[in-house]
C-alpha cells in the first residue's frame, strides 16, 4: 500500500486526488496547505482524514510514503527539498523550479536520495504522442529535418475556466512576483517536452521573443502586477540538426487548450494533435509520401502519469519523465528568457 500526501489544495490538486483515488494500492492519507479553510474544504471533498499547515508538520507526523506536489511554481523548490531529504517519493507539477539552478539541485537531491521522482508533464499521457514517439524512434520518418509545435489557450480572451480577473488561481500566473514565468514557463514547458519526446532529441539552440499585453489599468489587479509574458515564439534547433518553430499563447481565441505537433523527416511525417480533449495521430509514411496522403493511426491507450508514478514506486515501471528531464527543460526555458531579453538572439543551450 502506498500512503500518499497531497501538497497544495488548489484546483489542479482535485485532479490529482481524483486520479490517485482510482488506483488500487493507494490511500490518500493527508493534505497540506497554509490556508486552513481551503485545506478543510479539500479534506471534506476527498474524504482525507489529516491536514497539515506545512511540510514540516507533515514530516513530523511521517505517516506517508509519497507526495504529489501541486503547489504554485515558485513553491516547488522549497517544498520538495525537505521531502527528498526525508527520502519520500515525489511527483511534482511542472515546471520543476523557476530556474535551472533550482531544478538541477532538485534533480541531484532526488538522485542522491534514491527515490522515485517524476514531473507531471501531463501530455506525455497521450496515446497519440506515445505512438508517434515509437514510430519516429523506429525510423518510420527517417532523419528528422523540420518541425512545428504549438500550445494554444484562450483564457485571457474568453471565459474558458472562469474570470481570470477575479480568481487568484489564474492571476498568480500573470505575475512574476508570484513565481510565474508567464505562458513560457506555464505551458511552454509542455510543448517543448511534447516536441522533444516525439523527436527523441534535445534542444541545443533557441531564439525567443516574448510579449506581455495590457490587461488592466496600471498593469495590476490588487496585489498582482501583471508583468509575466502572455505569448511566446521560439526558433529551435535540435541536436540532430533539425530546425523548427515552437509557439504558445493565452490569447489564442477559440482554442481552450490545444496542442499540435508536426515533425517531418526524409522518409515521411507525423502529426500529433490534442484538441478539444481528443488525442489524434496522422502519418504520411511509406509509399504514401510519394502521393502526399495522410492517414489516421489508431493508438492504444497508455497509463496516466499518476498510475506510472505509483507503478514505479512499486517497482513495476520506469519513473519517466523524471526530475532530470524537468531540469533539462528548465535550462531551455531559462535560455529562452535570456534570448528574449537580448532581442531574440540565438543562444546555445
Amino acid at each position: 500500500m502506498v500512503r500518499l500526501l497531497i501538497l497544495g489544495t488548489g484546483s489542479m490538486a482535485n485532479t490529482h486526488a481524483e486520479a490517485f483515488a482510482k488506483i488500487d494500492g493507494v490511500v490518500i492519507v493527508g493534505g497540506v496547505d497554509t490556508r486552513p479553510e481551503a485545506l478543510a474544504a479539500f479534506q471534506t471533498r476527498h474524504d482525507i482524514a489529516r491536514g497539515f499547515a506545512t511540510v514540516q508538520e507533515a514530516l513530523a507526523w511521517g505517516g506517508f510514503d509519497a507526495v504529489t506536489n501541486v503547489t504554485p511554481d515558485g513553491a516547488h523548490f522549497a517544498t520538495t527539498m525537505p521531502l527528498l531529504a526525508a527520502r519520500k517519493h515525489v511527483l511534482c507539477e511542472k515546471p520543476l523550479a523557476t530556474n535551472k539552478e533550482g531544478a538541477l539541485t532538485m534533480a541531484d537531491a532526488a538522485r542522491a536520495a534514491g527515490v522515485v521522482n517524476m514531473v507531471n508533464l501531463t501530455y506525455r499521457n497521450g496515446a497519440a504522442l506515445q505512438r508517434a514517439a515509437v514510430m519516429v524512434a523506429d525510423g518510420a520518418i527517417g532523419a528528422v529535418r523540420h518541425f512545428e509545435a504549438s500550445y494554444l489557450q484562450s483564457w485571457l480572451t474568453q471565459p474558458a475556466w472562469g474570470d481570470w480577473r477575479e480568481e487568484p488561481q489564474w492571476l498568480w500566473r500573470l505575475s512574476s512576483a508570484h513565481g510565474s514565468m508567464g505562458v513560457l514557463g506555464d505551458v511552454g514547458i509542455h510543448i517543448l517536452d511534447f516536441m522533444g519526446f516525439v523527436a527523441g532529441q534535445s534542444v541545443v539552440e533557441v531564439s525567443c521573443r516574448l510579449a506581455t499585453f495590457d490587461k488592466a489599468e496600471g498593469g495590476r489587479i490588487g496585489d498582482y502586477v501583471l508583468d509575466a509574458n502572455d505569448s511566446a515564439t521560439m526558433q529551435v534547433r535540435l541536436d540532430g540538426g533539425a530546425l523548427g518553430v515552437v509557439h504558445t499563447s493565452r490569447m489564442a481565441t477559440g482554442h481552450f487548450n490545444d496542442l499540435r505537433l508536426r515533425i517531418f523527416g526524409v522518409l515521411g511525417g507525423v502529426e500529433v494533435g490534442f484538441e478539444n480533449n481528443v488525442s489524434r495521430l496522422r502519418v504520411c509514411v511509406g509509399d504514401d509520401r510519394l502521393t502526399g496522403v495522410w492517414r489516421d493511426v489508431e493508438c492504444p491507450e497508455t497509463p496516466s502519469v499518476y498510475a506510472r508514478f505509483i507503478a514505479a514506486i512499486q517497482g513495476n515501471g520506469e519513473a519517466i519523465p523524471d526530475f532530470a528531464r524537468g531540469a533539462q527543460l528548465q535550462r531551455v526555458l531559462d535560455r529562452a528568457m535570456e534570448s528574449a531579453d537580448q532581442g531574440g538572439i540565438a543562444l546555445t543551450v
